[in-house]
């Protein structure tokens, strides 16, 4: 990058740092701040004066000092080696930082995002002589054992591809070279830069048309997401978003996954840390981080870091998806994020909207969610890539009238509501059934490799919400007058939703078995729990009492579902075979 200017620091507020002769400066070009080369930003300009936020640490740093700018914007850098990595909010690794400096990253470190050292066995797709243009694959790199890495002519690059050889090159090493129709040669090599504000480009957004399985029942059977599909997460301190954002980054059917920790508490990311790099992933029996690229922004980090952390993370996703896969970026939390905007917009003493935040606040969550999506990506061969975006919010006391959800709630097509009297009785995931939603519950019976099945799926489902609602609607008659004052068939729709709250949508995220539920073993649980319902109500009109309905060892068997392994779903399957008997047995009795 070459240094376009010098200016000199005028101001210093926070994060936030005003220089003055920033000659050919532009909106979001990186600056090296102060004695330290501090890295930064700049976010507003006025002639030559230019405010910067600074993604460090500003103590000590005072006017006069100088401030170089690199004439590029902040960019990532793209290649093998992303997968398996933890960074901070900019890009940096955390492992080799640690390694270098201990553990307190050093004010002003400049560590590359890839290895440099490391190479990477690079085999080629195309034949030399090959017309091409950005976006298309001309080589492969199996990265991990679960990531075969494409690499992609990059943007703006297009001619006769000449000089590839299958070989093993580091990031920085030439791979090959493209001489474009004017006889300019652009050298190849497995790495490419992005600037991580603007959206990585595709050829077609395409409709969402497949449900990304999650393992999680009360999202997978209710509230459904799609590939290429947008949710969040929106709940008060306490009911489980964080834990949430982890069951999805460890089971979801996603060929990568990107987890943004930005703004959250040590603790929690600590676990994160500690816990993934143990996970198998349950599609291959892998290790999970075999498909994962982590961002660790804590919430004693500088705050102009946090909002640059979720861009950093998309982009690496988009990337991900312009190869052809489905990928998914948990962001936790966004509240966070936009917490970060509003220290930024008050230091630069913009004009604040609701709440404080920032008067842009809704057009960048817009645009951040925007970013999702189901494309058909640039260059050849034709590819199909998914994007999803799963975001946590915490509103001040879970209050959701915050601007930030309301933002949120515009541009989402998933609202997964948790409530803290779930949390405090001890229900989770504490996702409210009532008040939660989802637009993608169309694409659920695509989930089943048999159609008939997965029709069967949708209707279940459907039953099993009417339950819930009209236990929700007795409830309070069943407080005030209590449940024998209600008719038998009412006392067994209670205690058919009853079930299926304690024994489907409560889900122990820290039980080796329960934590991940396959949708043929979610079928097999539902279906046992609708089928007995439906077997009492024929047994009710026969003249049976709920009495001996209740006491039915069946509801027990139901009950321990959950705990079935996999390899074992016949088992739930069987339960239906005991309802039969033991209704049996009691009508003859």
């Amino acid at each position: 990058m070459s240094e376009t200017s010098i200016g000199k620091i005028v101001k210093v507020a926070g994060p936030v740092v005003v220089a003055e002769n920033m000659v050919g400066a532009r909106m979001y070009d990186v600056v090296r701040v102060g004695k330290e080369h501090l890295i930064g930003e700049i976010v507003e300009l006025h002639g030559t004066r230019a405010s910067i936020q600074v993604y460090e640490d500003t103590v000590g740093v005072g006017p006069g000092e100088d401030v170089v700018n690199t004439g590029a914007p902040l960019s990532v850098e793209l290649g093998p080696g992303l997968i398996s990595s933890i960074y901070d909010g900019i890009q940096r690794p955390l492992d080799q930082l640690t390694e270098l400096q201990g553990d307190y990253i050093q004010r002003g470190s400049e560590v590359p995002g890839l290895k440099r050292d490391t190479k990477w066995h690079f085999k080629p797709t195309i034949e030399n002589g090959t017309k091409v243009s950005h976006g298309d694959i001309i080589g492969e790199v199996q990265e991990s054992t679960l990531m075969l890495h494409k690499i992609m002519v990059p943007f703006g690059v297009s001619g006769t591809v000449e000089g590839l050889k299958e070989g093993d090159y580091t990031v920085e090493e030439i791979i090959g070279n493209v001489t474009g129709d004017n006889k300019s040669k652009t050298e190849l090599k497995l790495m490419q830069k992005w600037p991580v504000r603007s959206p990585r480009s595709f050829k077609n957004r395409l409709a969402p048309h497949e449900v990304l399985v999650t393992g999680q029942r009360v999202i997978d059977t209710f509230f459904p997401i799609s590939k290429g599909g947008t949710a969040c997460v929106p709940g008060p301190f306490g009911t489980g978003k964080t834990v949430v954002q982890h069951q999805l980054a460890k089971w979801v059917d996603a060929d990568v996954v990107v987890y943004v920790g930005c703004g959250e508490r040590g603790n929690e990311m600590t676990d994160v840390l500690k816990e993934f790099p143990e996970l198998l992933d349950p599609h291959s029996g892998e290790p999970l981080m075999k498909r994962v690229v982590m961002f660790a922004n804590t919430s004693d980090m500088p705050v102009a870091a946090r909002e640059a952390s979720v861009y950093t993370g998309i982009t690496i996703a988009e990337y991900f998806r312009d190869m052809g896969y489905s990928v998914a970026i948990m962001a936790d939390s966004t509240s966070r994020w936009a917490e970060a905007m509003r220290e930024i917009s008050t230091r630069l003493e913009e004009m604040p909207a609701e709440e404080g935040y920032p008067a842009y606040l809704g057009a960048r969550i817009a645009s951040f969610y925007e970013r999702a999506g189901r494309v058909i990506c640039q260059g050849s061969p034709d590819r199909e890539g998914a994007l999803s975006i799963i975001g946590a919010v915490s509103p001040p006391g879970g209050d959701l009238s915050d601007s930030v959800v309301q933002a949120t709630l515009h541009v989402v097509k998933v609202f997964w509501s948790l409530q803290g009297r779930l949390a405090q009785q001890r229900h989770f995931p504490a996702i409210d059934w009532l008040t939660s939603y989802s637009f993608y519950k169309q694409y659920l019976p695509g989930c089943f490799k048999d159609a008939q099945q997965g029709e069967e799926m949708a209707t279940m489902s459907q039953e099993a919400m009417n339950l819930l609602e009209q236990e929700a609607a007795l409830i309070e008659i069943v407080r005030l007058v209590g449940s024998e004052s209600i008719s038998a068939k009412d006392r067994l729709a209670l205690q058919a939703a009853k079930s299926i709250r304690e024994d489907y949508l409560h889900q122990n995220a820290f039980h080796k078995i329960d934590t991940f539920t396959s949708v043929e073993k979610q079928f097999e649980m539902l279906k046992a729990i609708l089928y007995f319902y439906k077997q009492a109500l024929t047994a009710i009109d026969n003249g049976m009492e709920t009495d001996q309905l209740f006491a039915m060892e069946a509801w027990d068997d139901i009950a321990r579902a959950s705990y079935v392994d996999e390899e074992n779903i016949a088992e739930i399957a069987a339960i239906r075979d005991k309802i039969d008997e033991q209704i049996k047995a009691a009508s003859i009795a």
